[in-house]
């Protein structure tokens, strides 16, 4: 089974956006290209209006990924778990997918299967989990009501990068930070493999400002899309394969 790359958006916030274009629109269009966008919110002592709940559900939803609400003490594990369930997620859609060609129209998901069935196909897939090659790109909500989370963000995206060096497949991150201290959205680290990198981008996030939300996204999908146009001229051998998305 080839699955090409997973590609993930993982959005930290705490809020509602502010500026620039609709996140869920901007959500639906990403996933729509082949990216997952997941979403933590990260709270405070119950702190989030009912607003700010709506939109992280609504990317998220729209993103075809997963949302969760947290609290920043929490964070470290919740960012690591999001990754993988996500990852999960949609390898089982792949999966679901391939069924539905082999099996033509009779039994169309794991769910339709003999569970004897169906814990033999999540082996596959906890398997594709650890090997598959994964790319993350993440977005970190730095406007001003973020200052007293930011220590906490800094320390699970350490986590985050030690959770995925674990696994056999090969990894990629690359970090933006929005509001930027000159544009809506700045670029804090390219993408790399290398995760003691990672250390290197935390003087550079500082708070301030509004909440971009939407052109972050936006930004993202650019990335994403800059990188496999390189990469198309780079080798036209590999653009097969880079060019699968899921």
């Amino acid at each position: 089974m080839r699955t090409g790359t997973l590609k993930q958006i993982l959005l930290i916030t705490d809020g509602c956006s502010n500026q620039g274009e609709d996140p869920i629109a901007m959500a639906a269009l990403a996933r729509e290209q082949g990216m997952t966008i997941n979403v933590i919110g990260v709270i405070e002592q119950d702190v989030i209006d009912d607003q700010g709940l709506k939109e992280i559900e609504g990317i998220a939803l729209a993103g075809g990924g997963v949302s969760q609400i947290v609290y920043s003490q929490q964070l470290s594990q919740t960012v690591q778990m999001v990754t993988r369930k996500a990852m999960t997620q949609t390898l089982q859609g792949v999966v679901n997918k391939e069924l539905q060609q082999i099996l033509g129209g009779s039994t169309t998901s794991m769910e339709d299967l003999p569970p004897e069935k169906r814990g033999e196909i999540m082996e596959v897939v906890d398997e594709l989990g650890e090997t598959v090659e994964l790319e993350v790109l993440v977005l970190v909500d730095t406007s001003a009501s973020m200052k007293h989370k930011l220590p906490t963000v800094k320390e699970a995206l350490l986590d985050l990068s030690l959770s995925l060096n674990a696994r056999s497949g090969s990894n990629r991150f690359s970090v933006f930070a929005f509001p930027g201290k000159r544009k809506e959205v700045e670029k804090l680290l390219d993408w790399t493999p290398n995760l003691e990198t990672l250390s290197s981008i935390f003087p550079k996030l500082t708070t301030g400002g509004i909440t971009p939300t939407g052109p972050a996204i936006k930004e993202a999908m650019s990335y994403f899309q800059q990188k496999r146009s390189l990469r198309r001229f780079l080798s036209n051998d590999d653009e097969q394969f880079f060019e699968e998305s899921i």
